[in-house]
């Protein structure tokens, strides 16, 4: 397979990959890397520093699953590849991970703040970067956050921040330290883009819902 190309600055398609389901190339950000490690057993590398060939597949639920039934490991691998049927699962809780992480050394740089009070807050100030939102928090306090951040940020003639729901809300407290979060606000500073990246990663892959 030959190497893909682009439309961009010499160099540019490094930053691409093919995913081994659908075909289509990307950016990386969209893609999750796997390998086959020891004992042929393919393992998520959302790191993309385990040694071996990266075998790409597209960052959704669906992906991962369809590469799992069809064995599209082992023919993009062309060698014995075993994914194991939980494996969409444990790349979803890596994910979470990784997303909790991030907003952990969010809220330690200072760039995070918690509670409906200070979200709005940080909204009327105009230096929200992101509002995050728990997945199973209040709807009516998120309506109300979503429409104050549409408003102040016409007003100021900015693009609106994006607002994410990728974790759950003890996920959320378990990783800044509280029992439960249910309304945060990234400001504007050093984190956000690592922020952004994990969280919208999380949230365009799919998560199961909970009984």
């Amino acid at each position: 397979m030959g190497a893909p190309k682009s439309a961009g600055p010499k160099g540019a398609h490094k930053e691409e990959r093919r995913c081994i389901v659908t075909g289509e190339v990307g950016s990386r950000e969209g893609l999750i890397r796997f390998v086959v490690g020891p004992e042929d057993a393919v393992v998520p590398d959302l790191g993309e520093k385990l040694p071996g060939r990266g075998l790409w597949v597209t960052a959704r639920r669906e992906a991962v699953e369809t590469a799992i039934r069809k064995g599209l490991f082992a023919k993009a691998a062309r060698s014995r590849a075993e994914a194991a049927a939980t494996l969409a699962d444990e790349v979803e809780a890596l994910l979470a991970r990784r997303a909790s992480a991030a907003l952990g050394l969010a809220r330690k740089a200072g760039e995070l703040v918690t509670g409906f009070e200070k979200v709005m807050a940080e909204i009327s100030a105009g230096r929200l970067a992101i509002l995050i939102e728990a997945r199973d928090g209040s709807e009516d306090g998120g309506r109300k956050l979503a429409g104050a951040l549409k408003a102040r940020y016409a007003a100021l003639h900015k693009a609106e921040a994006p607002i994410l729901r990728p974790l759950w809300g003890d996920e959320m407290g378990l990783a800044l330290g509280r029992a439960n979060v249910v309304h945060a606000a990234l400001t504007q500073g050093s984190m956000e883009r690592k922020v952004l990246a994990d969280l919208a990663r999380l949230e365009s892959y799919g998560r199961k819902s909970r009984l």
